[in-house]
């Protein structure tokens, strides 16, 4: 248990603890510690890396403020587009889809091999290897 970190390491937490944004971004998943001390150890502490967490340090009420926004902004403009959806129009476009989705089912089977149990006809036998005939003049 005499085992001490590394300087860097506490170096590390210490900037951590002055930008507690960077821990809130690890929990959601948006980063993870390793490649963050990586940017911190390479780039250093003044890189414009580090510039949206110092934001969110000066305006702290306001960061939360900002991804609620965006959050409802995202939901505002699906509600808009549910708005101004006409269903008439909706009904008339799955249709389409749905008589060409039809269509190309039915060239597929057309183009799919014969089904086991059935037998190859004399034609297809007797075709010639060759689909064009030249003859002499």
């Amino acid at each position: 248990m005499g085992k001490s970190l590394h300087p860097k390491v506490k170096e590390f937490k210490e900037f951590v603890r002055k930008h507690p944004k960077i821990v809130k971004d690890v929990r959601n998943g948006n980063a993870n510690w390793q490649d963050l001390f990586e940017d911190w150890y390479l780039l250093g502490e003044e890189d414009t890396r580090w510039s949206v967490y110092k934001d969110a340090e000066n305006n702290s009420d306001n960061g939360t403020d900002k991804e609620d926004k965006s959050k409802n902004g995202w939901f505002d403009q699906v509600g808009d587009l549910v708005k101004k959806m006409d269903a008439n129009q909706l009904q008339s476009h799955i249709n389409n889809i749905n008589e060409v989705l039809g269509t190309v089912q039915g060239v597929i089977s057309q183009f799919q091999s014969n089904p086991k149990g059935t037998s190859v006809t004399n034609e297809t036998r007797t075709k010639p290897s060759h689909p064009f005939s030249f003859r002499k003049d």
